[in-house]
């Protein structure tokens, strides 16, 4: 069983210090790489799709989150308000009030929508101590945010959109969801109150599933407190269940800003569609580490081609390969002679998928045989065809 906190070690994907905190990994070399491939597959994604990218800061005023209704609905999941020069501040538990200040920022009309906003940006959730582990579950989060500002009756293709995009996302990266839940609001305090608002919602996220045929599971109690969501799930080796990627539709917050935009009828609110492409990035790379085994795809890997002089004497031709590797945007490193035998140097890179092989013969020539990761051959490809099969977008 491929258990991401022991294999992620092993493949220096993370680690954890107690100096540091529980909750709080760091990311290592190959881990970092991983990430970023990730960023950037997902940024340019959303470019195509039409989102906008921003950045806002990881702190907000304590009014801010009372704005948002975050303070009386999910206090308890926050971490306490430090005081800095009579004002107190929050690191702030998601991004959506953010997004709503972005877009309050400027006056805008029925032209301008749907404006769809995303950024990757931290996250903080003051989770118990026992419920962490791993990446799974941190209280330190990088989160693949976006929202949608659309007119009402706009907001169901807005949701099916971003369910395309989810599903875009999760086949490029071999992630295979188990089952789309429908969460709806429960008993309590949790939620705000206010039934009407919630069957509105509810009534834009089943339409938006019924359209595309997509079979759900409804949850009570599972919804976030402003709205309901679909939740799209995921398992562990272990038969675990968690929550990956997300679509919410809000009508709560754009009420709590004041949101609105000038249309002919005269201003009117937008519908805030909150969606998450790919989740918390520790979550997710979690589960591609126990997904693909350490074995990930080429654009994915963290080296993606490992250069192997056959002896001292071509190593000054393998350093000449390594650079055209590394100029043509591979992440390649060199394995020389000296380390151990080819065949252990083969071994140890088991997981990169290209390994170029230089013998006296591509010494000569200037090029390299390639090795695949499955052991196939093939032949003296140029590093330039690699790297082009290597992009996430080929």
């Amino acid at each position: 069983m491929n258990d991401h906190r022991s294999l992620g070690r092993e493949l220096g994907i993370f680690d954890t210090d107690p100096l540091i905190g529980s909750g709080l990994p760091y990311w290592l070399p190959a881990g970092a790489a991983v990430r970023k491939a990730v960023e950037d597959y997902v940024h340019e994604l959303e470019r195509r799709n039409g989102y906008q990218h921003v950045n806002s800061p990881v702190l907000g005023k304590r009014e801010l989150y009372e704005r948002s209704g975050h303070w009386a609905h999910y206090a308890e999941d926050m971490f306490p308000p430090m005081s800095v020069g009579g004002e107190e501040f929050v690191l702030r538990p998601s991004l959506c009030p953010h997004h709503a200040i972005v877009y309050r920022s400027r006056q805008r009309s029925h032209r301008d929508l749907p404006l769809r906003l995303a950024e990757l940006g931290g996250m903080y959730r003051s989770e118990q101590s026992g419920v962490l582990g791993g990446l799974s579950r941190v209280r330190a989060i990088q989160l693949n945010d976006g929202h949608v500002f659309c007119p009402p009756e706009r907001a169901a293709a807005e949701v099916s959109a971003a369910l395309d995009l989810i599903g875009q996302a999760h086949a490029r990266l071999g992630v295979g969801a188990v089952r789309h839940r429908l969460s709806l609001r429960g008993e309590g305090g949790k939620y705000v109150d206010d039934p009407a608002m919630w069957a509105r919602s509810e009534s834009v996220l089943r339409e938006a599933l019924d359209e595309r045929g997509q079979d759900y599971d409804e949850e009570p109690g599972e919804g976030a407190f402003y709205g309901p969501k679909i939740d799209i799930q995921i398992t562990d080796p272990a038969g675990r269940e968690s929550t990956l990627s997300t679509v919410q539709v809000d009508f709560y917050q754009p009420a709590r800003f004041d949101l609105t935009y000038v249309s002919p009828e005269g201003p009117r609110r937008p519908v805030m569609v909150h969606r998450s492409v790919v989740g918390g990035l520790e979550r997710l790379v979690a589960h591609l580490i126990e997904v693909h085994a350490g074995a990930f795809p080429a654009w994915l890997a963290p080296v993606q081609a490992v250069v192997l002089p056959l002896s001292d004497a071509e190593l000054p031709a393998a350093a000449r390969v390594l650079s055209r590797c590394l100029a043509a945007g591979l992440r390649a490193e060199l394995a020389p002679a000296d380390r151990s035998s080819l065949g252990a140097r083969i071994r140890a890179h088991r997981l990169v998928p290209y390994q170029l092989v230089v013998g006296p013969r591509e010494a000569a020539s200037g090029g390299a045989a390639v090795r695949l990761r499955d052991g196939g051959q093939a032949g003296d490809v140029p590093v330039e065809r690699l790297a082009a099969e290597a992009r996430p977008f080929p």
